[in-house]
C-alpha cells in the first residue's frame, strides 16, 4: 500500500495494490507475451518508416501501433477532447505520469504528431531507445543546469515541422496515483516559445499498471482528457507559478474526480 500523502487522505483503491493472484500472474505472462510479439516487429517497421520516409508520412503506422498496444492491454478507451483544442496550432500537451504505456495512451486523441521531452538516459535502451530518438524524441538531462538553449533549439525545430511538444511535468511516474508536484521549466519553456498548455489528463492507467510492477490489469476503462488551450504568450517570470497552479488543479481534479467514482476516500 502506499503511504499517506501529504494532505493525510488515504491511498486510493487502484486494482494495482491488491495483492496479485495466481489468475493475474498468468493473464499477465499472456498479456506480455503477446505484446512483446506485436510490439518489437512493429517498433522496429515504425522506427524505420521514421528513419525513411519523414515522421509526418510515418503517422499511419505510429498510430496503428498506438491503438493496438492499448488493446493489447485488454482495456477499453476513449479520448474526450475540448473543440479548442486546434489540430493545425502546435502546442505543448502537459500530461500526467503513471507508467510505461503514457505515451501511446493519448497518443491518438489528436491528430497531433506529438515529440516528447525525454530523459536522455532513455535513448540508450534497446529498441525503446532508438525508436524515440528515431520519432524525434528532445533529449532532456535531468538535474543539469545551464540546458535550456539546447532543448528550445529541439522544440523550435519541433515547431518549424509543425509538430507539438508532449512533457511530463511531475517528471516522474506517480506513486500514489494521484497527481505529483509540477516542475516550473516546462512552463517557462511554453511562455519562451509563446505556446499554448494544453492539459492532458489520464484515468484509469493507475489501474492497468503502476510504478514498481510490471503487472498488467487487464479490463480497465482508460479515459483522456485533453483540456482547452491555455496561453502562455506574454506571461511574466512572476506570472508562471500561477499558470503552474492553475494546470496541476484542473488535472488533480480530473484525477480525484476518478477515484471518488470508486468510493474513494473511505
Amino acid at each position: 500500500m502506499s503511504a499517506l500523502p501529504q494532505d493525510g487522505l488515504p491511498p486510493v483503491p487502484a486494482v494495482t495494490l491488491r495483492p496479485a493472484t495466481l489468475v493475474d500472474h498468468l493473464k499477465n505472462v499472456a498479456i506480455w507475451t503477446v505484446s512483446m510479439t506485436f510490439f518489437v516487429p512493429v517498433a522496429t517497421l515504425m522506427t524505420l518508416a521514421c528513419a525513411t520516409v519523414g515522421l509526418d508520412r510515418s503517422m499511419p503506422i505510429q498510430r496503428f501501433f498506438a491503438h493496438w498496444t492499448v488493446r493489447l492491454t485488454g482495456s477499453s478507451w476513449r479520448a474526450v477532447v475540448h473543440p479548442d483544442v486546434d489540430a493545425t496550432r502546435p502546442c505543448i500537451f502537459v500530461h500526467n505520469h503513471t507508467n510505461h504505456f503514457d505515451f501511446v495512451l493519448m497518443h491518438n486523441a489528436t491528430p497531433h504528431y506529438k515529440r516528447g521531452l525525454e530523459l536522455e538516459s532513455h535513448f540508450r535502451y534497446p529498441v525503446y531507445g532508438w525508436m524515440m530518438k528515431t520519432r524525434g524524441g528532445i533529449p532532456v538531462k535531468p538535474g543539469v543546469r545551464g540546458q535550456t538553449p539546447e532543448i528550445l533549439a529541439g522544440m523550435r525545430d519541433a515547431l518549424q515541422s509543425g509538430h507539438a511538444i508532449l512533457a511530463f511535468p511531475e517528471g516522474h511516474r506517480t506513486l500514489t496515483g494521484r497527481l505529483g508536484p509540477f516542475r516550473k521549466g516546462v512552463f517557462f519553456l511554453a511562455r519562451d516559445l509563446a505556446l499554448p498548455i494544453v492539459p492532458v489528463t489520464v484515468t484509469g492507467a493507475y489501474d492497468l499498471m503502476r510504478k514498481g510492477s510490471l503487472v498488467v490489469r487487464p479490463g480497465q476503462e482508460l479515459t483522456v482528457y485533453v483540456d482547452a488551450p491555455i496561453e502562455t504568450q506574454g506571461l511574466t517570470d512572476d506570472e508562471i507559478p500561477a499558470l503552474l497552479e492553475r494546470v496541476h488543479a484542473q488535472m488533480s481534479t480530473r484525477i480525484d474526480d476518478y477515484w471518488r467514482s470508486r468510493g474513494w476516500p473511505r
